[in-house]
């Protein structure tokens, strides 16, 4: 039915299917004759059966969807794998989502391949319209298809920080629609910035008759991130939205996919990959689906969003016991920040070195991010780098409630935040202590 199934296959009967699927393919025939330049010979058993022996990619030189004659169980692993994806996808919250496609790229190419395609549909466009978010793939995606972005900056409120729709239709009315190429918007981010407001944008995009690309890196695991998407696409328009395997899946980096709500643009985009691909990521997540079930990934679901609850209510606890602050950002659902305002204190130098800490005790993923931070991205050059505004307000820490995280990683990561807290403090007390000690030994030297 191309469906993920109720509950997940146990290990042996999804390696019994992987094997039937590659004895259709030609490289795995007992009596197969090759005389062409790609065959499917492997000079390594080792990585034969790493692959199951599937060992043809998935796709024709000009179609990535296409079925490869001489590869009937890869391009049958190809068809299921979309099929079963786009069942997930549904089934995470965006109900009326039309097509999809697994491309053996990460998030950043992936966009880059949709505004490729968008190339030639508006072939006098030349800008971007892009809602800052302070992350170099998905600003890189639209300098290496060639086009021109235009920052717009985000605004402020509270402790968020949120799509400046309004910037958005002058910047459009300025440069005139049909120099625009699309506007690319974001779902998961980093707190204090938020998912962009999707139904905003996308009714703007429709109004003015513009491609509207929504970057969805981690937004999967998000019911939050997959109802805008939704509902983006019932009130204005949306093209297409991208995702991460990884992220979404936890299966190895070098997947992505590529959905929307009209079957024949993604097809363009499929048809837009040059070449056949492998079939790698297809591989890994349509394993990963058949194992978890639909019953499995629904439970992985639930578990992350109690595992963000939880974090979220430590953290606060953490924070209050240190004077700081966790930061009020209730439109990140994945997401939290908490305040370093005392250990700031114009002081990058101290903020960085907790993050330094924090590594060197194994915790990972943790992000700290001081005031002031300066970088240049492809001679773009962003002010704040990391905090998505030129200055936000104080420097701050991120930890996020990802699909997979487990009780234990939250109280472990908590216990050496505080421990490195608690060493930061000491450090700055001795310091003062030095300070003082050494202006009243200056102060009798001078009496003396």
């Amino acid at each position: 039915k191309g469906k993920c199934p109720e509950d997940g296959w146990d290990e042996s009967t999804i390696e019994l299917f992987l094997h039937e699927l590659a004895i259709m393919d030609s490289n795995n025939f007992l009596g197969n004759c090759g005389v062409g330049e790609r065959e499917g010979r492997v000079a390594s058993g080792l990585v034969a059966r790493r692959h199951y022996r599937l060992i043809h990619g998935i796709g024709r030189s000009g179609d990535i969807s296409a079925v490869q004659p001489k590869a009937a169980g890869s391009s049958l692993l190809n068809k299921l794998t979309n099929s079963l994806v786009l069942d997930i996808i549904k089934l995470a919250g965006v109900r009326t989502v039309a097509s999809c496609f697994v491309v053996p790229m990460a998030t950043g190419m992936s966009l880059t391949l949709c505004f490729l395609t968008l190339r030639h549909k508006r072939p006098k466009a030349k800008y971007i319209i892009w809602p800052r978010i302070d992350q170099k793939s998905c600003f890189k995606s639209m300098i290496t298809a060639g086009f021109e972005p235009v920052v717009i900056e985000n605004v402020l409120e509270g402790d968020e920080l949120r799509t400046d729709v309004e910037a958005v239709e002058a910047k459009i009315k300025a440069l005139g629609a049909e120099n625009i190429l699309c506007v690319h918007s974001t779902t998961s981010c980093f707190a204090p910035r938020v998912p962009d407001r999707l139904e905003e944008l996308a009714v703007i995009c429709a109004n003015y008759d513009i491609p509207h690309i929504v970057n969805n890196a981690y937004g999967v695991q998000s019911s939050k991130c997959m109802h805008l998407i939704q509902q983006g696409a019932r009130v204005g328009r949306i093209d297409a939205f991208v995702q991460s395997l990884d992220k979404n899946f936890m299966v190895p980096v070098g997947g992505a996919i590529i959905a929307g709500f009209n079957e024949s643009f993604i097809q363009d985009i499929s048809k837009m990959y040059p070449g056949r691909a492998s079939a790698s990521p297809s591989l890994d997540v349509l394993i990963t689906l058949l194992s978890l079930g639909t019953s499995g990934y629904k439970q992985l679901l639930k578990e992350r969003k109690e595992m963000f609850s939880y974090l979220s209510s430590e953290l606060k606890k953490l924070a209050d016991n240190h004077n700081e602050r966790l930061l009020d950002t209730p439109h990140n659902p994945i997401s939290l920040a908490m305040s370093l305002k005392n250990l700031d204190e114009n002081n990058d130098a101290a903020v960085t070195q907790l993050g330094s800490m924090l590594f060197t005790r194994q915790v990972s993923g943790a992000r700290v991010v001081p005031c002031g931070a300066v970088q240049t991205v492809n001679n773009y050059t962003f002010k704040g780098f990391m905090s998505h505004a030129n200055d936000y307000p104080c420097a701050y820490l991120n930890a996020a409630s990802a699909i997979g995280i487990k009780k234990q990683d939250v109280d472990v990561f908590l216990k050496r935040l505080d421990k490195c807290l608690k060493t930061r403090k000491e450090a700055k007390k001795e310091k003062s202590v030095n300070e003082i000690s050494n202006s009243n030994t200056g102060t009798e030297q001078l009496e003396d």
